[in-house]
């Protein structure tokens, strides 16, 4: 079987004198897959996205990215590491206002010190492709809620990442807005992007994803292709 692009293995971690966030968390995540973290709030799922981004460190475990002890980093290497190996895509879009369509997608790539046409290039690809290229001079503000979390999946696209992460990446588009990425994150799996979607929304991760992992009071507590209850 190939190497898994997310592994982790009894991964905690706990906060001030609370109760553990994350608590033994181990499974692997391969390439091509459309995983959804499932669970309500508080659940760990905000812990868990940040551990896998290379945000936060473990108090134990370790975290595997493509090749990556992400555990291991420092500030300077967990921001290496998640231009060169993530894409995330967020609920509120944190798309720039004062800039293009076009200068918020080509953005990763000049952070990467990638060549300017070569950047561009790739840009208007990405726009075509996700049907927003006529938007490529227009600013965020003049977008749809779904238009700009074209625009933000398309800048998380931009430096061609092993890992597509989406935190509630329909939690703020009305129901159409949102149908519409759900269809645009199938299409991108469908085409071998290994995408991470992080929810407490049943219904996004039953059409968006083949393979769930519900989290429970920082534990996990089913890990398959299907799960029977919702979340509240």
């Amino acid at each position: 079987m190939s190497t898994p692009v997310i592994e982790l293995r009894d991964v905690s971690r706990k906060y001030d004198d609370g109760p553990p966030a994350l608590q033994e968390a181990s499974f692997a995540v391969r390439a091509g897959e459309a995983v959804a973290i499932l669970g309500p709030s508080g659940s760990g799922k905000s812990t868990l996205l940040n551990l896998i981004a290379g945000l936060d460190r473990p108090d134990a475990g370790t975290v595997t990215v493509d090749g990556v002890r992400v555990d291991q980093l420092g500030e300077a290497g967990s921001a290496l590491y998640r231009r060169a190996k993530i894409g995330m895509v967020f609920q509120f879009f944190n798309l720039l206002d004062d800039l293009t369509v076009a200068d918020n997608v080509v953005l990763p790539a000049q952070l990467a010190g990638m060549a300017r046409g070569t950047a561009h290039r790739r840009a208007e690809e990405l726009l075509e492709n996700l049907g927003i290229a006529r938007h490529a001079g227009a600013y965020p503000g003049r977008l749809s809620g779904g238009e700009r979390q074209r625009v933000a999946v398309a800048r998380a696209l931009m430096n061609r990442p092993a890992l597509l992460l989406a935190d509630e990446p329909t939690g703020a588009l009305d129901t159409a807005a949102g149908e519409e990425v759900c269809r645009l994150l199938t299409e991108l799996n469908a085409d071998g992007q290994t995408i991470v979607v992080v929810t407490h929304d049943l219904g996004l991760a039953r059409a968006c994803t083949t393979r769930t992992i519900e989290l429970v009071d920082g534990r996990i507590a089913s890990d398959g292709a299907t799960l029977t209850a919702a979340v509240r």
